[in-house]
């Protein structure tokens, strides 16, 4: 809060984690010929493997007793959770989410985002900003929660 009014003020904290993982883009709803038109070599049939960088924001008010937004430390043990289940791991075959979905960097955003609202340490919070998941120094998605009504 300022001094002299009841503003609390709104920050944002992040906090980057790394793994490594295998993949291999490929949709069971799709032929093998549109996979390989649609994945081009990521559809290889051996997969292939990205040393991924994930980053995580939280938002919310600042609190006037502590400075702080959130205990980095909270923020820091949820990620490592998360993360450490797909870390070292065949995305596809390793981790029950992927076997039914493409395992997308889209996609392993979505499931970061979700899993971190059910650790301990976050769970139902509604701090969880965005996660931002860099598959390639080139190549990243953002998820910031939301969905929409699929046709």
């Amino acid at each position: 809060m300022d001094r002299n009014s009841n503003r609390v003020h709104v920050g944002e904290i992040s906090r980057t984690e790394t793994f490594s993982a295998a993949h291999r883009l490929n949709s069971m709803k799709l032929s093998p010929a549109e996979n390989l038109d649609i994945f081009g070599k990521c559809n290889h049939l051996n997969g292939h493997g990205h040393n991924y960088k994930v980053k995580v924001t939280l938002k919310g008010p600042i609190d006037p007793i502590t400075g702080i937004v959130v205990n980095l430390q909270d923020l820091k043990l949820a990620m490592q959770e998360v993360i450490g289940r797909l870390d070292h791991k065949n995305l596809d075959k390793d981790v029950e989410y992927f076997h039914e979905r493409v395992s997308s960097a889209e996609n392993i955003a979505v499931y970061i985002w979700n899993e971190l609202l059910q650790t301990s340490q976050l769970s139902g919070a509604s701090l969880l900003h965005k996660v931002k998941v860099h598959e390639t120094d080139k190549n990243s998605v953002v998820y910031r929660g939301e969905s929409v009504i699929s046709s």
